[in-house]
């Protein structure tokens, strides 16, 4: 009897992990579509409110399920479904700034991890996670930027570590990083009905 209650409490709780992960998911997708489009020379980039979701998911759900949230979301928009700014599909994957998505997922899994390892979230930790995890998110774009105009789609005119960080980061770090502190103080107000969602 015992062997069949907690089963049925380990099945509670995989469906409420998945419900959870899925409503973060939507909610990085609706945040796609919340942006301000920013020109810079014969392109555009968008600033988004998917960075404060994935802050959210990281801030409030732990590095297993914080990861399993993004990696739902970018599952979902390169099997075709259009939930990123410019679309969806597998040719995302050569896009150059597909790297700030995969971003997404690393900076979620290591700010839970930041908070699970000082087992703290009064908001100077979680300003620290959240900032750990906006260095991760920059870090992995640039990485991905460079790699993919360097060795995968190579154009004459390749640019450079500086001009990659000058015209596709530092347009948004400040506002993304006002984000941070945003969702820092949000997910103080928010922690307690999740934990209690969570049990």
């Amino acid at each position: 009897m015992n062997q069949k209650h907690k089963a049925m409490a380990q099945s509670r709780g995989a469906a409420r992990d998945l419900t959870v992960c899925a409503l973060l998911s939507s909610l990085i997708a609706v945040g796609a579509f919340i942006k301000i489009v920013i020109p810079v020379g014969a392109d555009t980039m968008n600033f988004t409110l998917q960075w404060f979701f994935v802050l959210l998911a990281g801030l409030l759900l732990g590095s297993r399920k914080a990861f399993w949230s993004v990696a739902i979301y970018l599952l979902v928009g390169l099997s075709g479904i259009p939930v990123f700014a410019r679309g969806g599909g597998l040719g995302y994957l050569i896009r150059p700034t597909f790297g700030f998505l995969l971003g997404f997922a690393l900076a979620a899994y290591a700010m839970g991890k930041v908070c699970e390892w000082i087992h703290s979230y009064k908001t100077a930790a979680c300003l620290f996670a959240a900032t750990v995890g906006y260095v991760i998110y920059y870090g992995m774009g640039i990485l991905y930027f460079y790699f993919i105009t360097h060795f995968v789609v190579v154009t004459p005119h390749t640019v450079g570590w500086g001009p990659i960080f000058a015209v596709y980061c530092l347009p948004t770090m400040l506002p993304d990083y006002i984000l941070c502190i945003v969702a820092v103080m949000v997910s103080k107000r928010l922690r307690p009905v999740v934990a209690q969602g969570l049990r």
